[in-house]
């Protein structure tokens, strides 16, 4: 049975999504099993209103709430019974193998740190998060904004992560092609960051290809992308807007005129199958590699068929037993560089 704990309060909607998702994640996963972090009174009406199963639900009771615009620090240090810092707490005390919140994104990776502590060899965890590629295969790219300005010698530990995430879920995936992003394929490009970074990699027991450029990372030439976090946010975010351009563009032109609805008409299985395969909520959840624990993030907005999928995400990680793989690998393939 795995178990799940879940940051009830969080993100921009609270209860409204998180209780109808722990409802849907439930129903489709008999062996799980979900503590609810928050306000019991008002999660327990909730998760009646989802019709949840509530015999496999848990209720601890946080007397507050992380804001979404409250600084990390703060929250840190002045809400020691927030529903996040409990949730947390649960993987922690060994309760829950992994926890998932649409928190604030700063406080819970400083909550996430201080709480669960970083892992032998790593100085800063980083943020992954697996987007779709070519081919129905997935690209795992890290890190996505937990580090604004990281060293060589990080973005190699965070390609090591990505490597051993990678293969703790894809097993079949034991040399996951790994690709550092820069502005060029040769390796005279780029920052002295990233110049250095590329020869620590091209050191490393890890299956590095060498440099891509962004417009490689959608290709099944790459299975993991490294970025810094101020890189890795920006392409993230461009990401997002441009697959919301694009169904914005082409849901214009085919209600341009009586043709181009016709058109649509007739075009309707393909569409249907472009929205599911780009619909952002599919790929909801982001990991926090580095720590000695498992965290996901879900996406603040997003509603309650996104967090399902952040809570899905928890749980093939909890089920593959990602993170001692994670531990084992690090400690070889670091030894070894």
């Amino acid at each position: 049975m795995i178990t799940l704990s879940v940051d009830a309060m969080g993100g921009d909607i609270g209860l409204a999504v998180t209780a109808p998702a722990a409802a849907n994640f439930l129903q489709r996963r008999p062996d799980a099993k979900l503590i609810m972090v928050g306000d019991q009174a008002q999660i327990q009406t909730a998760l009646q209103q989802a019709n949840a199963p509530m015999a496999r639900i848990s209720i601890i009771h946080a007397s507050e709430v992380v804001g979404m615009d409250e600084a990390p620090q703060y929250a840190l240090k002045n809400k020691k019974d927030s529903s996040m810092r409990v949730a947390i707490q649960q993987v922690k005390e060994g309760n829950a193998q992994a926890a998932v919140s649409a928190g604030n994104t700063g406080a819970l990776m400083a909550t996430a740190r201080f709480v669960l502590k970083t892992l032998p060899h790593i100085d800063r965890p980083a943020i992954a998060k697996f987007l779709p590629a070519e081919n129905d295969q997935l690209t795992l790219m890290l890190d996505l904004g937990a580090n604004v300005d990281s060293t060589p010698e990080q973005l190699h530990q965070f390609a090591i992560m990505g490597n051993e995430l990678y293969r703790a879920l894809y097993p079949s995936h034991n040399a996951p092609k790994i690709g550092l992003l820069n502005i060029g394929t040769e390796d005279i490009k780029g920052t002295e960051t990233v110049k250095q970074a590329f020869q620590l990699l091209q050191q490393s027991p890890v299956n590095f290809i060498g440099n891509i450029e962004a417009n490689q990372i959608y290709s099944d030439k790459v299975d993991i992308v490294i970025a810094d976090g101020f890189v890795g946010n920006i392409v993230l975010k461009t990401i997002e807007g441009t697959a919301g351009f694009m169904g914005g563009i082409i849901k214009q032109e085919f209600q341009r005129n009586l043709y181009t609805k016709f058109s649509a008409f007739t075009a309707l299985p393909v569409l249907q199958s472009f929205k599911r395969r780009l619909d952002p909520r599919r790929y909801n959840g982001a990991i926090f590699l580095g720590l000695r624990g498992i965290v996901v993030k879900s996406h603040g907005g997003t509603d309650a068929t996104g967090f399902a999928f952040a809570l899905e995400e928890a749980y093939q990680e909890a089920q593959a037993d990602s993170l001692a793989k994670i531990e084992q690998g690090i400690s070889k393939k670091l030894a070894a560089a």
